[in-house]
């Protein structure tokens, strides 16, 4: 007799990354031949920020996408997203030049040894402080330069890269969403609704403690289950490969050597010195690249390796980008056939029509699941925050709900997609950095985004029935 085959999550087949992606480009370009085009006007407020003028949208003349839009898509879509997707292959074969001088994991090696026994602790540490960037000074991109390390100490305590990437890029993302002083979402959303900057802090900061508490328990528990049972892990064949291609050239010294510590000391100086170039003078990712790249080199001779060894190293890392790199550029591609198929602002107009007919007790509900839905079209917080507070400020003085609250729906409906949203090129970069698909990621993540989306629209709706304002 056969035995009776019991549900198992594993079971269920998801489509390729590719395919899921390229799917998504085929709806945008049906879209162009069934939505209207249409414009709004832009101009630039007293902050310089350049927003629409809720009142101008037009109609313009219709430009639908052909046939071959569809794979022009996706080179055009690399082509915006170029310096991104050179970032990652520098930060990928660089941080191998790293890895292969032996510094990076005999550091990690004394700290598992210093917390053995202790080993979940170091998870809601790592979850809080780099949900502080994200929720004090809006870090996004900027998590990738963490990914690596993270991935290397979780799989030394006996984790995957799963967890390690969690700790890290999902915990500034709890952070970024909350927005507790976050200036990308919640700074430029208030400046457009004329509310005192950052005004309402306390009730953000306690939504950010919440999702730090959800997140860590959640690592917590798969992280004890899979150190049980290694098998269990979602990403268990990657596990697997990563150990089969361990370096054996690379030797793991008991204590560190005084070239380890010169390799150390340079990634220290160049990590801090990028934080502070990105926030002094707001750097982007050529000149995070360059110094990644500078860093990777002189760490690599100073480890010990020779020129021709640094070249070697740095081509193995970034040949095992490739897979998540141009991920990146096929999810731009969906935004490019929306731009040039003129239907990126009627998608916009036709929300705010919607949250202006609906009834004023649901109004916050829909503003929420809105901003949710429009953080797949417009991925970037403050391009999404310049596209729809002037609509969401005029429908939110007209249905009673104060501006505070068109703030948070925005900065929760746009912050918590962000780790599972197939066209942000944050979240594509650093599974390209882990090599963890998207639907191994959706599988594992996916838990949490949901408890963070309904604990987001329990906050929604006390804060308006409580009358957040701005205090």
């Amino acid at each position: 007799m056969g035995k009776d085959r019991k549900f198992n999550s594993k079971n269920i087949k998801i489509p390729h990354t590719y395919v899921i992606i390229f799917s998504l480009i085929i709806i945008a370009v049906l879209l162009t031949h069934v939505l209207p085009p249409g414009e709004y006007d832009r101009y630039e407020n007293k902050e310089d920020v350049t927003v629409i003028d809720p009142g101008s949208y037009h109609s313009v003349e219709n430009s639908p996408a052909g046939f071959f839009d569809a794979f022009a898509a996706v080179p055009k879509g690399m082509e915006g997203a170029a310096s991104l997707i050179f970032f990652v292959f520098i930060v990928g074969g660089s941080f191998q030049i790293i890895t292969g001088t032996g510094a990076v994991d005999t550091g990690i090696n004394k700290i598992a040894k210093s917390v053995k026994g202790r080993e979940n602790l170091l998870i809601p540490i790592f979850v809080f402080i780099f949900s502080l960037g994200g929720g004090f000074m809006g870090m996004s991109n900027e998590s990738l330069i963490f990914i690596p390390i993270g991935i290397s100490l979780a799989r030394k305590l006996g984790f995957d890269a799963l967890v390690g990437t969690a700790m890290i890029a999902v915990g500034m993302a709890g952070g970024f969403a909350a927005g507790v002083m976050n200036p990308f979402n919640v700074g430029i959303a208030q400046s457009i609704a004329e509310l005192p900057m950052f005004s309402g802090v306390a009730y953000r900061a306690i939504i950010h403690i919440t999702f730090v508490v959800i997140l860590s328990v959640y690592l917590v528990r798969y992280s004890n289950k899979i150190k049980k049972d290694p098998s269990k892990s979602i990403v268990y064949e990657l596990e697997v490969q990563e150990k089969s291609k361990e370096n054996t050239d690379v030797v793991i010294e008991a204590e560190l050597t005084t070239r380890h510590i010169l390799v150390l000391l340079t990634v220290l100086v160049g990590f801090i010195y990028m934080i502070y170039g990105v926030f002094k003078y707001e750097w982007g990712t050529d000149m995070m690249a360059t110094i990644f790249l500078a860093m990777g080199i002189i760490g690599g001779l100073l480890g010990g390796l020779k020129p021709g060894q640094v070249a070697k190293e740095f081509i193995a890392g970034a040949k095992s980008m490739v897979f998540g790199a141009l991920v990146i550029g096929l999810a731009r591609g969906i935004l490019v056939v929306l731009q040039n198929g003129l239907i990126l602002d009627t998608i916009v107009n036709g929300m705010s029509i919607l949250l202006r007919k609906s009834p004023s007790q649901f109004t916050v509900v829909l503003m929420y699941i809105i901003n949710i839905f429009l953080n797949l079209v417009i991925p970037s917080g403050s391009g999404q925050a310049a596209a729809t507070m002037p609509l969401m400020i005029p429908v939110a003085d007209l249905t009673g709900v104060t501006r505070q609250i068109a703030v948070l729906t925005f900065a929760l409906g746009d912050g918590i997609g962000n780790s599972i949203n197939p066209t942000s090129s944050n979240m594509n970069s650093y599974l390209s950095l882990a090599k963890i698909t998207y639907p191994q990621w959706i599988r594992f993540i996916g838990p949490v985004i949901g408890m963070w989306f309904i604990v987001g629209a329990v906050f929604i709706v006390a804060g308006n029935l409580i009358g957040y304002g701005p205090f």
